[in-house]
């Protein structure tokens, strides 16, 4: 977790916040309270989804207990999974990108010091995350407008129909994700100007 520090008093500007009065402090302030907004709201909505899990559990028991206990189906109790389950994987990426709790292939990076982290880091949000992110929300945005549009809902008979919500959430998690990815360049940035000594997850794992 995130645990904030003062940082040092020290001569040299990585030691320095801005003093009262100086034309960067209603930036920094704005840029911190911006960030911190991001980061409550994908905090909240990851730990919101995580107790659908526990629904998702429970569904998939009733399902199998109706199916082979007394002989009955349901098209909409299992659709109703892959909706919680969708809900779940697609809301919850950017709390793993807050939490930095997703799986990293690489050789240097955890042989890294914190500011060569941090310089990859800002590498990885400024040419791949941002950009992923953008085209996810562009190249979905007419396919969820379409299903919106005819209220798609399910192909089977008796399913729920609310696949266009389902489908939703793909420019929902691009929008997200690029919003989380504004708030860690923000934490780096400032990290490397001094002005935020937190010290970064790392609860990834290392492949």
């Amino acid at each position: 977790m995130y645990t904030r520090r003062p940082a040092p008093r020290g001569p040299g500007p990585r030691g320095r916040r801005p003093t009262r009065g100086s034309p960067t402090e209603p930036m920094l302030r704005f840029v911190t309270r911006a960030i911190a907004a991001i980061d409550t709201l994908n905090e909240a909505i990851g730990r919101s989804v995580a107790w659908l899990v526990l629904g998702m559990m429970a569904v998939t028991g009733l399902v199998v207990v109706l199916r082979y206990g007394f002989s009955i189906g349901s098209i909409a109790l299992q659709e109703s999974v892959m909706y919680l389950h969708g809900l779940v994987f697609m809301v919850g990426i950017p709390y793993a990108l807050k939490h930095d709790a997703h799986v990293r292939v690489d050789v240097l990076y955890g042989r890294l010091e914190q500011r060569g982290r941090d310089l990859v880091n800002l590498a990885g949000h400024l040419l791949f995350l941002l950009p992923l992110a953008g085209f996810v929300v562009w190249v979905s945005w007419a396919y969820t407008g379409r299903a919106w549009a005819i209220r798609e809902g399910s192909a089977e008979v008796g399913g729920i129909e609310a696949v266009f919500l389902l489908k939703t959430l793909i420019p929902v998690l691009g929008g997200l994700l690029f919003l989380q990815g504004l708030a860690e360049i923000g934490h780096i940035v400032l990290r490397l100007l001094g002005l935020d000594r937190a010290e970064p997850e790392h609860d990834q794992e290392m492949l």
